[in-house]
């Protein structure tokens, strides 16, 4: 029997069954859970019986409404605009997508529920936070949000869907990311335990060439990967991972990429990897590269070799290290620096490879993919 039942219908039968549930311990079995769907819908067809089951489900543990748009296999951006903007990027830019949110406090609602999953505060008092979500299925979440008035359109989210990055060398020569000689020089660096940097623009594929060149490193060595949240998952059999953590709701507890790279350091490393240098440490990292520690290396955020000197000058002067300093570290422990770019139909390819010299520094291109 079907009752067509309405969007309305169904919002009011969800929130009925949320205000009972908000009155019994514990989570409901499932049995449990389509009883009080029945009581409270009176009539109610199988089939809407199941969809609101499910919008149950992904409002208490799920991502609500942007569910089916993150179980999508290709997606790598969902941004919410308020209530009736959700775009989504599926590699080849964001683009709007069907999806809509009832009203602007259900989009505060999951906001502020992805909030305290990553122990963070968000509300009037605290308008905005960061932090990172681990889903059912494994897949990790970079989220950001921001509550009205500091965005005037409504609550605004961005979740950055972030997969372990497993790619060889051999499968991006095969997918076209890069050339045979390319990827011949890139084993080369690898093999040579030369440090490098792998520079490009936000959703290049940084993490993804780190991870297929790390998987080049003999097996005998043992690389300590740092990173903000875990990505790097190289073909490799001694990888040891380590994780940031942003401060508790009490505004303590705080991990940063600078204290990891200290403590790396006492573990016995052959290489020492940052997953993305955006600040202080990457004075301590051209530290542990300038000690005996070659065949480093770490990603940058930058979208020409033009701009890895002046965009590293900058942080590390957010570290203590003036320019003639951070030339001189960086001459004596960074090799080569490899570029990637994504080109407007979403395929990300190895750009440049250049070689860095003298000090001051400056970056010699020694191959560079054919227009």
């Amino acid at each position: 029997m079907s009752t067509d039942f309405s969007p309305a219908a169904t919002d009011a039968v969800i929130e009925r069954v949320q205000r009972r549930l908000a009155d019994e311990p514990g989570a409901p079995d499932p049995a449990r859970l389509a009883a009080l769907v029945r009581e409270e819908a009176v009539v109610i067809s199988d089939v809407d019986l199941l969809d609101v089951m499910r919008r149950l489900r992904d409002d208490s543990t799920g991502a609500g409404c942007l569910e089916p748009l993150l179980g999508g296999p290709d997606v790598t951006d969902v941004c919410v605009n308020g209530p009736d903007r959700v775009y989504v990027d599926r590699g080849s830019g964001l683009e709007l997508s069907p999806v809509t949110f009832n009203s602007e406090a259900e989009v505060r609602r999951l906001a502020t529920r992805f909030a305290a999953g990553c122990g963070r505060r968000l509300d009037d008092a605290q308008p905005y936070c960061d932090g990172h979500l681990t889903r059912a299925d494994g897949t990790l979440l970079r989220f950001h949000a921001v509550l009205p008035p500091t965005s005037p359109a409504g609550t605004c989210i961005s979740l950055r869907v972030l997969r372990q990055t497993t790619t060889t060398l051999a499968e991006l020569e095969a997918g076209g990311s890069l050339s045979a000689e390319a990827a011949g020089a890139l084993r080369e660096i690898v093999e040579k335990r030369k440090a490098f940097l792998v520079v490009g623009g936000t959703g290049a594929g940084k993490t993804t060439l780190l991870s297929a060149m790390l998987a080049e490193v003999p097996h005998h060595e043992r690389i300590v990967a740092i990173e903000d949240t875990l990505e790097l998952a190289p073909v490799h059999p001694h990888v040891v991972n380590l994780t940031t953590r942003g401060n508790n709701a009490e505004g303590v507890g705080r991990i940063s990429i600078a204290e990891l790279v200290r403590q790396a350091l006492r573990m016995r490393p052959d290489r020492i990897v940052v997953g993305e240098i955006r600040g202080a440490e990457v004075v301590d990292l051209l530290a542990a590269l300038n000690t005996g520690h070659d065949g480093g290396a770490g990603t940058l955020h930058a979208n020409s070799i033009g701009e890895v000197s002046a965009r590293l000058e900058a942080l590390a002067a957010l570290g203590g290290l003036d320019r003639p300093g951070l030339h001189s570290q960086l001459s004596a422990a960074v090799d080569f620096v490899i570029v990637v770019k994504r080109h407007p139909d979403g395929r990300r390819v190895v750009h440049q490879i250049g070689a860095v010299e003298g000090n001051p520094v400056t970056i010699r291109v020694t191959w560079e993919a054919a227009p």
